[in-house]
């Protein structure tokens, strides 16, 4: 039992450093870029509480981000019109382009891992999204 338990973590610490390390020359920090991504492409207006609850992180982590983009150029901040203690998060132009020149490769782990695990790649998905659920129920209630 063992040694599953360690090669079943050395094959997700290898698997999570080949799709970070795919990344590296990006200008803002991966984390960052996958925030600028969930902005640019969701179809509502984003605040900190719903990008935080989307990636399941406290809020401070994406007002810290949020600060950096910012800095960068890559984001504003404009006050909510419906709760005047909130901000909409708004891509500059400069996010917008970043993401589409960066979008597909962003996603080309991924994309290669559809075509060459054909149905597999579906099972992984939902494998995946079992093994999160969990994590998430143990963060949660621990």
């Amino acid at each position: 039992m063992d040694n599953k338990l360690e090669h079943g973590a050395e094959a997700v610490s290898l698997f999570c450093r080949l799709n970070i390390n795919t990344k590296k020359n990006l200008p803002v920090r991966s984390g960052e870029m996958g925030l600028l991504i969930y902005i640019c492409k969701t179809e509502v207006a984003v605040t900190s509480v719903m990008a935080a609850d989307f990636f399941k992180v406290k809020k401070p982590l994406i007002a810290a981000q949020v600060a950096s983009l910012s800095k960068a150029g890559y984001l504003e901040k404009v006050p909510s019109q419906t709760d005047k203690r909130s901000f909409i998060l708004r891509p500059t132009s400069k996010a917008k382009t970043l993401v589409e020149e960066t979008f597909t490769e962003y996603l080309s782990t991924m994309s290669h891992l559809a075509t060459k695990l054909g149905n597999d790649f579906e099972t992984l998905i939902i494998l995946l999204d079992k093994a999160n659920k969990i994590l998430l129920e143990e963060r949660e209630n621990g």
